[in-house]
């Protein structure tokens, strides 16, 4: 668990390849030298990386202080009708686990699917029942200390609404929300404006799991154009001015609160330098 608060990056922003860098083994380093604190490696399209490669990467992590965390497959739905697909989904978990394992990762973000086809109340349940059984399989395989984190979606047609990923997370009291900023902001039409809007969703969370979960919730940020129709449109940067969120009054909360999140900046290729303003904003709270 964390203990104190952690900013960080998914994936390689276009600076690190502009400066030079190729490799992954690079970024430990890079972020390290950026002053910032955390890494989610990437496994959206599929597990692969092979076990010389986690090693290398675990020790390069520890070298730089650098806390790792781990995205699983994009492809992963909890609520599909078809039972096929939800034991496939519980498989990539499991690969995500193995791998965050080697990696010396401990939390996997998961994403909880669609329901499109039935109401969000049997896809909530389906989701329910299918990340129970990934905890038991991990629980069964020695890998309990893996935390599995679902995540809130930008789409209104997903599941994965802040109250639905409270519900998941209800599930096993070890779970931790990765409260997507911006997902939540696109999927509500622009909600998330101010200081009060950040305290209600926390204090949702606060109020269902407890403040001891609450305050080491796992974060995405980035600004996010969306449709009134749909959502979730696209990922931006912070020189956005008109979809937001806007991160400063949830600086002021964390701050206020003692806050220990893990906050992942997932930017549209910026996210080194938009992870770096929101540590800076922070940290003049604390002045």
């Amino acid at each position: 668990m964390s203990k104190i608060i952690e900013f960080g990056v998914a994936g390689n922003c276009d600076r690190f390849y502009a400066e030079g860098n190729k490799a992954t083994l690079q970024m430990p380093g890079f972020l390290n030298k950026n002053g910032l604190d955390a890494y989610e490696v990437q496994f959206g399209r599929g597990v692969r990386m092979n076990d010389a490669l986690a090693e290398n990467l675990r020790k390069k992590a520890e070298e730089y202080n650098i806390s790792l965390s781990v995205h699983a497959p994009y492809f992963i739905s909890l609520s599909s009708v078809e039972e096929e697909k939800r034991d496939n989904s519980i498989n990539y978990i499991v690969q995500s686990a193995v791998a965050a394992d080697k990696l010396g990762a401990k939390r996997i973000v998961v994403h909880s699917g669609s329901c499109s086809k039935i109401s969000r109340e049997e896809a909530l349940e389906l989701a329910k029942g299918t990340i129970k059984k990934a905890v038991n399989t991990l629980d069964d395989m020695g890998l309990s200390h893996i935390i599995l984190c679902p995540e809130t979606m930008g789409k209104i047609n997903q599941l994965g609404t802040l109250e639905e990923v409270i519900e998941l997370c209800l599930v096993d009291e070890r779970m931790i929300p990765t409260i997507d900023f911006g997902h939540l902001n696109a999927r509500t039409l622009g909600s998330v404006k101010g200081y009060e809007d950040y305290k209600n969703i926390l204090e949702k969370v606060e109020d269902k799991l407890g403040f001891d979960r609450m305050k080491i919730f796992h974060s995405h940020f980035s600004k996010i154009e969306w449709t009134e129709n749909g959502g979730e449109k696209k990922h931006l940067t912070f020189e956005d001015e008109i979809y937001g969120p806007f991160f400063e009054p949830l600086g002021e909360y964390i701050y206020k609160r003692n806050l220990c999140p893990t906050i992942i900046c997932e930017s549209a290729g910026t996210q080194t330098d938009d992870a770096l303003k929101m540590k800076t904003i922070y940290e003049g709270y604390k002045k």
